[in-house]
């Protein structure tokens, strides 16, 4: 019935019951009310038991709200782990009111701008000549003309600029991630005039694909043997390289950013497995980058030059990627701890002698990052090897060479250890130790009597037994908008120390640097949320 005519019926047998009531109405009509008295206590009855029907619908349908809401409070197992094998979100997938940073779309992806525009000026009590990163191994000794001058220069040179692609494919997350910076080689900066031949350099260009459990990583990214924050994730503000504004980090600290192939899996949501395929190379210069082994007579030529002296790196032979695994766990965000291993093998053939030498090396690397308070997080890394001196950010050669061509890797370690505080949410503060120590490797040449190899009796100061570092400094966010970017303020102040395996009669037992650093930062809009 039409809702309009129901309400004029009820209003009609109302007025009716009224009229009677106040004898108004014959017998007849009497009775006719009687009969639609009768009809409407019929339609009340109707009525009541139409409102019970619809609290019972009510509570049923809370009923059933309360059990969907235990119900993802509380996943099933086979819920959870799927929730723990979840890719990284997409920075461009959020609610309408949240914050997100400024992209762009381009078909099915997502595009956010990486990078930052940097001013550093920095100051050094030596002319250590090595640009805006310090050369550990290289700091120039009292004794000459280098250690008797300082240093001031501003760059921009740590500027970065990339993007990052997130997108979705038949249920495979995938990111592609690109990042440039302005510190390569140039072939002549002309200060007096423009000082713009800085070069660009890739950085990161790699692509990871997540589905499930199962994640793989191919391009040119952080070696996995970089420290992490979290997991085993590639993102920069996933990994630990300190928070120093030196672009070359920190004595004691492993990592490279090279080409590979690594390969992951997320059992659950606290622990990540993985194994990388990474770009070898035999190395056996040292000290910040220059040639420091001493060969044997007769393959100072055929035999360094299957080596990298740090001027043949393209032409040096390597028999196989190096080979990294790590697991990584996770329990909460407060705790992280990792376990990583490296194995290479080196190789060699002597042309005097038509001979092959082989030789596997191999090191061994713990991390923990855990918040002891809140803001308040204390680090460490430890790394020891038989030739892996590479990794430590090429301070420490991977081999000596005997006379008869075989091969002996050199014992090298690192540590970095330290604090970082948040206070207030805008301020950043920050201090580590980072150490190196390189064993000594030496060997007799052919006649018997001339040491060749490393740290010997006579070997150069350049020969580092130890490299040390005190550094601490702050990050002050000045304004920041996840929308606009950020501003910010930063300084560190650096101690470097130095000492060689032989001092020569009259010179330093060691030499040591002070160092001052200032920069002015603005952070694009989704740009890099580490250093």
């Amino acid at each position: 019935m039409n809702p309009n005519k129901r309400s004029a019926r009820h209003i009609s047998l109302l007025l009716t019951s009224l009229l009677a009531g106040a004898g108004i109405l014959g017998a007849a009509d009497q009775a006719t009310v009687q009969s639609q008295n009768d009809e409407l206590a019929r339609l009340r009855q109707a009525l009541a038991a139409q409102q019970i029907q619809l609290q019972s619908l009510q509570q049923a349908i809370e009923q059933l709200q309360q059990t969907l809401n235990k119900s993802a409070a509380t996943p099933s197992p086979a819920s959870a782990a799927s929730k723990a094998a979840a890719p990284a979100k997409n920075p461009c997938e959020a609610g309408p009111d949240a914050q997100t940073p400024a992209f762009f779309r381009l078909g099915g992806v997502c595009i956010v701008p990486v990078g930052f525009m940097d001013l550093t000026g920095f100051w050094r009590d030596k002319n250590a000549a090595s640009g805006i990163g310090t050369n550990f191994g290289s700091i120039p000794y009292n004794n000459t003309t280098a250690g008797r001058l300082s240093e001031f220069r501003f760059s921009p040179q740590n500027s970065r600029i990339g993007f990052r692609i997130d997108g979705n494919w038949n249920g495979t997350h995938f990111i592609g991630y690109n990042e440039f910076d302005f510190l390569g080689v140039s072939g002549g900066n002309n200060l007096g005039v423009t000082n713009g031949a800085f070069v660009p350099r890739v950085r990161l260009y790699w692509l990871d694909l997540r589905k499930g459990k199962f994640e793989m990583l191919a391009g040119q990214s952080w070696s996995m043997l970089t420290p992490n924050r979290k997991g085993i994730s590639a993102l920069p503000g996933d990994l630990f390289y300190t928070q120093v504004l030196d672009v070359n980090y920190m004595s004691g600290l492993t990592w490279t950013r090279q080409p590979g192939v690594r390969f992951l899996y997320h059992p659950t949501s606290k622990v990540t497995a993985g194994i990388s395929f990474e770009n070898p190379d035999q190395y056996i210069g040292g000290s910040g980058g220059s040639p420091v082994i001493t060969l044997p007579a007769a393959l100072a030529s055929a035999g360094g030059g299957q080596f990298d002296n740090t001027t043949n790196v393209l032409n040096t032979p390597n028999l196989h990627p190096d080979i990294i695994a790590k697991i990584a766990f996770d329990p909460n965000s407060k705790i992280h701890f990792e376990v990583a291993g490296i194995e290479r093998t080196f190789k060699l053939f002597n042309p005097n002698t038509a001979q092959y030498f082989t030789k596997a090396g191999g090191g061994a690397q713990v991390g923990l990052n855990v918040e002891l308070m809140k803001n308040f997080r204390l680090i460490t890394t430890n790394f020891w090897s038989d030739g892996g001196g590479r990794y430590l950010f090429g301070e420490a050669p991977d081999v000596i060479i005997r006379a008869d061509g075989s091969i002996s890797p050199v014992h090298a370690g690192g540590t970095v250890d330290g604090f970082e505080a948040t206070v207030k949410g805008n301020t950043l503060l920050y201090g580590y130790y980072g150490g190196t120590y390189i064993g000594r490797n030496t060997a007799f040449d052919a006649n018997g009597t001339t040491r060749v190899g490393y740290g010997f009796t006579g070997s150069a100061n350049s020969n580092n037994r130890t490299q040390q570092e005190v550094t601490f400094g702050f990050n002050q966010t000045i304004w920041r908008n996840p929308r606009y970017g950020a501003i910010n303020y930063m300084m560190q102040y650096q101690y470097q120390l130095r000492n060689p395996w032989f001092v020569a009669p009259g010179a330093p037992k060691g030499t040591h640097t002070n160092a001052i650093y200032m920069n002015i930062r603005y952070t694009l809009p989704g740009g890099i949320p580490n250093f």
